[in-house]
């Protein structure tokens, strides 16, 4: 039998097969911008409540309030990452220039009060592989270091790509503010044709699960950044404002945090400080570690109304699939995730 190409039914499947055709050469095309937009994305959604309070501020000038927010939000973000770039540079030469001269000198002694902590025999153990060949210390450290060509080209390729990146999110994000309002109606609009009046449930699941995950990391880098910061300074380690931001900063991504203040009770240990060095690391693993117990789950599991282990478990696995992104990625579809299966739940027992 031949195919009737003019019947109704020819007809779908052709304009079915255009639409897949059209939407995969445009995910295709956008595919590599996909984390700039997505930043932008959140960024502007986050800092929403600001950009209206300005607008009611500046009534009739949309483009100089998406500037002005574009702008504020740029420098919030660059400046301190600058300003911490440039000093562990500085302090990454000085760091260089006493590594040499430990090398050449030898590692002082281990002081002998550290095999008695907990762990003590493992650390003096490794300690002594050190002592016996620091021809593998200066090889990692070699390597750490950046001595080649092709790892200051692979360097500069790096931040080449996140510069660019970066600047793309900004750029993005001035018409996300400018016109923000259009798109979201259009995205409702789309969302409620396809999934039916559900996909406000889902949508407004994805605005509170982001607010709620950006302020409960950045709350929870902040303070551990102050507490370590103090810490850093009752330990008299040198600028202990820099390493305490440094701290803030890593802490953005878990189980980072720890290798800030854990290298520092080292050093204060490899230069004889083991008072400080052991007060430094109880502090770090009883005050400044357990914050992220305490706010996480308090910021991000109560708007949620989402079990802090899936939260969790949506954070690592959002790093584990898409990269930095997923810290807010992941948590976002365990969000709509549980918010569909509540909504099963609620039909489950209604019919």
């Amino acid at each position: 039998m031949p195919l009737n190409i003019d019947s109704p039914l020819a007809r779908r499947v052709a304009a079915f097969a255009f639409l897949i055709l059209i939407f995969g050469l445009t995910f295709w095309v956008l595919s590599p911008f996909f984390a700039s937009l997505a930043w932008a994305g959140i960024l502007a959604y986050v800092t929403w409540p600001l950009h209206q309070r300005l607008l009611h501020r500046l009534p009739e000038r949309h483009n100089l309030v998406a500037l002005l927010m574009t702008l504020g939000v740029a420098a919030t973000l660059l400046l301190p990452l600058l300003w911490v770039m440039f000093t562990v540079a500085v302090d990454a030469a000085a760091a260089a220039t006493t590594f040499k001269q430990l090398m050449a000198q030898g590692l002082p002694p281990l002081p002998a009060a550290v095999r008695a902590w907990p762990g003590g025999e493992w650390i003096a153990a490794q300690y002594q592989r050190v002592e016996a060949d620091p021809a593998w210390l200066r090889a990692q450290v070699g390597v750490l270091g950046l001595t080649d060509t092709a790892s200051l080209k692979a360097l500069a390729g790096g931040v080449g790509r996140n510069a660019a990146k970066f600047g793309l999110a900004v750029f993005a994000l001035f018409f996300l503010y400018r016109h923000g309002d259009s798109v979201l109606a259009q995205f409702r609009g789309v969302a409620t044709r396809w999934l039916g009046e559900a996909a406000r449930g889902y949508i407004q699941s994805v605005g509170v699960t982001v607010r709620a995950v950006v302020f409960g990391i950045v709350l929870t880098a902040l303070a551990q950044g102050v507490l370590a910061g103090l810490g850093y300074w009752a330990a008299g380690i040198d600028a202990p404002a820099l390493w305490g931001a440094i701290t803030a900063l890593v802490s953005l991504i878990p189980f980072v945090g720890p290798v800030v203040w854990i290298g520092l009770s080292l050093s204060l240990l490899a230069h004889g400080e083991t008072q400080a060095a052991l007060g430094l690391f109880l502090w770090g693993a009883l005050v400044v570690s357990w914050v992220d117990n305490l706010i996480r789950p308090l910021v991000i599991s109560g708007p949620t109304r989402i079990p802090f282990l899936l939260v969790f478990l949506g954070v690592l696995g959002g790093i584990n699939a898409f990269g930095l992104i997923g810290l807010f990625l992941g948590p976002v579809l365990l969000a709509v995730s549980v918010a569909i299966w509540r909504e099963w739940q609620v039909h489950a027992r209604s019919g």
